[in-house]
């Protein structure tokens, strides 16, 4: 049964475009800004949500988004309030946990309260593949799809069955260390895309580092999807106020959503 991640990535593909997934964290600075910004860029044109949950010690996080986790935490951000702001996005949310704050919450209850709440997936990036099954089925028995990510470096075999057990897409990482917006290899992102792409028919999403209009540009005919995180917090964060912190991220993704229409081909026989 087709799910709205589905729908999401079935719509850019009809548009000749890649998905934009715009990464917000839940609670930066207030639950308040968040809901905010979740409609703007909504409206700017995001196909789907990554909704980041703060946490204190994010492996995989970046100056920006680990500075905006620490805000969120000392605002009071709590799952329960999370959950809360899923229900009025008005495009599919993908949670990003990392799995001891599913630990603690406790793994049948985060997943129910996901469902509930309309989440349609959960990111959990520190599990390992060997350790999956317990949480990934708790998951999947409330009929919520699971990402998993691929680096650059994994393996042709291991990616393989990384590619065999994510579902809704794969994820791929665009560089070695954690998110920002360093520069990304965009040819060699583009092998990475190819050598997944090989292994999977799920749409591939590409994350960690994607910043910029031209990185988009120079990526969009090989991945099926984008994920813009810092460089989105970055533009919200710089706001004083609600209002002021949707505009921000709303001017971005404007742009960057433009970055995802492919070019048109070259009518036979036109000169240039």
């Amino acid at each position: 049964m087709a799910t709205l991640l589905d729908d999401a990535f079935a719509k850019a593909k009809k548009e000749d475009r890649c998905a934009l997934i715009a990464y917000v964290v839940a609670g930066d600075p207030d639950m308040e800004t968040t809901r905010a910004v979740l409609d703007a860029v909504v409206e700017a044109g995001a196909d789907i949500i990554e909704l980041g949950v703060p946490y204190g010690d994010p492996l995989a996080d970046g100056p920006t988004i680990a500075a905006a986790g620490q805000r969120a935490l000392a605002a009071g951000a709590t799952l329960e309030n999370i959950f809360r702001l899923i229900p009025g996005t008005k495009a599919p949310v993908v949670l990003f946990t990392y799995v001891n704050p599913v630990l603690q919450y406790g793994v049948e209850k985060f997943a129910l309260a996901a469902k509930r709440h309309g989440a349609v997936g959960v990111i959990v990036p520190d599990v390992s593949l060997e350790e999956l099954e317990p949480i990934r089925e708790a998951i999947r028995k409330n009929g919520l799809i699971m990402p998993l990510l691929i680096s650059p470096t994994t393996p042709d075999e291991r990616a393989k069955k990384i590619t065999q057990t994510s579902e809704g897409f794969n994820y791929i990482v665009s560089r070695l260390g954690v998110t920002g917006k360093d520069a990304v290899d965009v040819e060699g992102l583009k092998d990475h895309a190819a050598r997944v792409r090989r292994m999977t028919g799920f749409p591939i999403a590409a994350g960690f580092g994607i910043s910029k209009a031209p990185q988009i540009v120079a990526i969009r005919d090989s991945v099926d999807g984008v994920i813009v995180g810092s460089a989105l917090v970055e533009a919200y964060a710089s706001q004083k106020g609600a209002a002021a912190a949707a505009a921000g991220a709303s001017r971005l993704v404007r742009l960057l959503r433009l970055a995802c229409k492919r070019a048109a081909p070259a009518a036979a026989g036109a000169k240039g």
